[in-house]
């Protein structure tokens, strides 16, 4: 076991397993996934985006992203509207509800991420977010 953690990305693809099982655990109680919760947490940072947005920011296949919002819609989480710059393209916003929903699993999602870093001190967990950040940034764009 030793020779596979010595292997940095092996090891950050393993907890990004486990950290995904922790949240769909969490948020099995709404029926939702984890892919779910990354679109409703990219849309509180915006003001409506294009699908197509959504799928190049998320990684997400544009079929999967399609799918995904219905889901929100029948939910009350997300809505599509017309775009102000192109009446043709559809945005997809965030409902009251939807921020309601992000709120309300904040707590929840604490509790995951603790568990997920519980063998670091505070100031560990600081450097890493840090580390993440700064390597997302990065290559996520």
């Amino acid at each position: 076991m030793r020779g596979l953690h010595a292997d940095t990305g092996y090891l950050l693809y393993r907890l990004g397993l486990r950290s995904g099982q922790l949240f769909n655990t969490f948020l099995q109680e709404s029926g939702l996934r984890l892919r779910h919760y990354a679109v409703l947490r990219f849309l509180a940072t915006s003001e409506g985006t294009l699908q197509r947005e959504l799928s190049a920011r998320l990684g997400y296949d544009p079929s999967a992203i399609v799918g995904l919002v219905d889901d929100l819609e029948k939910l009350g989480f997300a809505e599509r509207r017309p775009s102000p710059d192109d009446r043709r393209s559809r945005i997809v916003v965030l409902t009251e509800d939807g921020r309601a929903f992000l709120r309300d699993t904040d707590e929840a999602g604490l509790r995951v991420t603790n568990e997920l870093l519980e063998p670091l001190e505070p100031t560990e967990r600081k450097t890493l977010h840090a580390l993440l950040l700064r390597i997302a940034e990065d290559g996520l764009g």
